[in-house]
């Protein structure tokens, strides 16, 4: 056997529960309905688990055929978010005819500002209630977000942090948590792409790959932020856990002892991507990931961009 999909994520709302599905079409931004949606405080700025870590326990659903490449939704499609002590919150996934749209102006993810579609009061008094402060729900408004032009130019993304796409092994999973005391899911590193059958950390090499119809891009190795830290069953951070462990051995130092450049501080694990047909894709042609697909590595770098 080769390397295969094993899981697919999404998370429709950033920094909240993510969703695993079967099968996720490919649009211009990643997947489709990834990060498409964030909160944000009164400033405008987006709120994530690094300094809310309740939003770990949102949990978001959206109707099953909107991972359908076809899928166009209609006047009875709903994002469906829940949270513990809270009523179910849903969001429509189109606007009533004769309703317009809100859009607001000074919307920010970290380097990024812009505007965004505001929707509405139900849902800005819903993350307020459950944040304890002033809040909004925002969507990604059409416009244009692009990601680090010295690693991937041209390519954009809505409210992820930085890339489309992140992939992770299942070996790397095993080998970080061969170290640690208690094990940690997945969850822990919100994957986009879990793949199985290969060794540990083979991803950060790969460079060009085939996931059914589509060609992928190894650009660079996925810094980790605390929300590793952050226990997504219960919205706290019990320890330093598995920041610590991967420092021994996944930190700039580490992966580069002879680069005098390296000693950042940072961590890694995963591989961010972009899928080279995506400039072209648009939802509905066909483009997808679905579990159980083969990837097929085309090309390999010794020395992965980090």
């Amino acid at each position: 056997m080769g390397v295969a999909v094993k899981s697919i994520y999404v998370y429709p709302i950033k920094s909240c529960g993510g969703i695993s599905v079967a099968e996720a079409p490919i649009c211009s931004t990643g997947f489709r309905w990834d990060r498409q949606w964030v909160v944000v405080n009164s400033k405008g700025r987006a709120y994530t688990q690094r300094v809310e870590p309740k939003l770990a326990l949102v949990q978001t659903q959206l109707p099953h055929e909107a991972f359908s490449h076809h899928y166009q939704p209609n006047n009875h499609s709903f994002l469906e978010i829940k949270a513990p002590g809270m009523q179910v919150l849903k969001v429509p996934l189109v606007k009533s005819i004769g309703s317009a749209e809100k859009v607001v102006d000074g919307i920010s993810v970290w380097e990024w500002n812009g505007s965004a579609v505001d929707e509405g009061a139900a849902a800005a008094q819903w993350f307020s209630n459950y944040l304890g402060n002033p809040a909004r729900l925002v969507r990604f408004n059409h416009g244009v977000r692009k990601v680090e032009a010295d690693y991937a130019p041209g390519y954009n993304v809505m409210f992820a942090d930085m890339y489309p796409f992140l992939l992770l092994s299942q070996g790397s999973m095993d080998a970080l948590n061969a170290r640690l005391k208690e094990s940690v899911p997945v969850n822990r590193f919100r994957p986009n792409i879990l793949v199985d059958g290969c060794e540990a950390f083979s991803e950060d090499g790969w460079r060009e790959m085939k996931i059914n119809n589509a060609t992928f891009k190894g650009v660079k190795l996925c810094s980790r932020c605390k929300v590793p830290t952050i226990n997504q069953e219960t919205g706290k951070a019990a320890s330093s856990e598995p920041t610590d462990a991967l420092r021994a051995f996944r930190s700039d130092k580490a992966l580069r002892p002879y680069d005098n450049n390296s000693n950042k501080g940072k961590v890694y694990f995963g591989q961010n991507m972009v899928c080279a047909d995506s400039l072209a894709t648009k939802p509905g042609n066909g483009k997808t990931v679905k579990v159980g697909d083969t990837l097929l590595v085309l090309q390999i770098t010794s020395s992965p961009a980090a």
